[in-house]
């Protein structure tokens, strides 16, 4: 008999970033240009006397990310090709320190460390921040996947540009976009963690209807008259699929329900609360043993994730603490 669908309580950010973040409080413009110089041009004043950018120029925004990766990861090399996705690095960083407290929760309260961990990054990208900040900050193995080949190129360019990374980081080609963890995930494979920023809209048009209000709610003007780069950036890919968020975390959740017992806790970011019933339904249809929503807070913009288990709390703890346990769990049925 399944166990009632609990949810498990790892440690929650704080009213801001979480505590780890290394990107709580005002960034440090003077020590991000000193590690940057390319980032000094577009330092500007504010009327207060405060040094800013302007983050809706995509120039900007892009060497704010170089700058933070180094000052506080002191990863090397990174930059992405034209029109590709640009994440806010604070926010991703704050996804894996959550994450890391709900695998604590399985490892006596402690964020497990070190290459034994092993998490796989949905959609990766061009920017593969994940694997990077994941893989600085806790030493944590990662398999990278996209469809995207340029996308995979990219990354691994990056990885070479940080040779210290290069054996604890992979990518691998989605070759069936309608797939997410076949052909993906090999047989006999396990994985501690999946990360995944789905594609948040269902077409191309309402990803541009998208575009067009964040660039107003900007104060920019008239995107459909304007015609400006936004600072986020994006392809295809990485902003639209058939079925939105919605489609693309409900089909995970049917995928992670073949292959159970092949990775310990699945988890996909989600950007609209509306999301929320459509994916918890199919969670229950699919069986998980538990499974809950961690809220976010970055200052007035508040995000979550969905996280979900085919294992017992018994079974958890035994996945962290016994690797025999953990290769006989995966050779079970549920």
């Amino acid at each position: 008999m399944r166990s009632k669908v609990r949810s498990p309580k790892p440690a929650q950010p704080s009213h801001n970033f979480h505590p780890r973040n290394r990107h709580r409080g005002h960034y440090d413009f003077a020590s991000l240009v000193q590690c940057c110089p390319e980032l000094k041009p577009f330092v500007k004043t504010k009327p207060c006397g405060e040094p800013t950018i302007d983050f809706t120029d995509p120039a900007a925004v892009k060497l704010l990310n170089r700058a933070l990766l180094i000052s506080s990861y002191d990863i090397r090399g990174w930059d992405i090709p034209a029109g590709y996705l640009c994440p806010p690095i604070p926010g991703r960083a704050d996804y894996l320190h959550v994450m890391a407290d709900l695998l604590a929760a399985g490892n006596g309260g402690v964020p497990p460390s070190g290459p034994s961990v092993s998490v796989l990054d949905i959609g990766t990208g061009a920017n593969c921040v994940y694997p990077l900040i994941g893989h600085a900050e806790y030493g944590w193995r990662f398999v990278g996947s996209d469809i995207d080949p340029q996308a995979i190129a990219n990354a691994r360019r990056i990885i070479a540009a940080n040779p210290g990374m290069s054996a604890d980081i992979e990518f691998r080609r989605q070759s069936e976009p309608r797939h997410i963890f076949q052909n993906v995930i090999k047989s006999g494979e396990c994985f501690d963690l999946t990360l995944c920023n789905p594609p948040f809209h269902a077409s191309a048009a309402a990803a541009a209807a998208g575009s067009r209000r964040k660039w107003q709610n900007l104060g920019k003007g008239n995107l459909a008259k304007d015609k400006p780069t936004l600072n986020f950036g994006g392809h295809s890919a990485e902003l639209w699929c058939p079925g939105g968020e919605e489609g693309f975390i409900t089909r995970m959740i049917t995928e992670s329900s073949r292959i159970p017992r092949q990775c310990l806790w699945f988890s996909s970011l989600v950007s609209k609360s509306a999301s929320l019933p459509r994916i918890v339904q199919e969670l229950k249809r699919a069986g998980v043993r538990q499974s809950t929503t961690l809220n976010m807070s970055q200052g007035q913009k508040q995000s979550r994730a969905i996280v979900w288990t085919f294992f017992s709390q018994e079974e958890q703890i035994a996945w962290r603490a016994d690797p025999a346990a953990r290769q006989a769990m995966l050779n079970q049925t549920i």
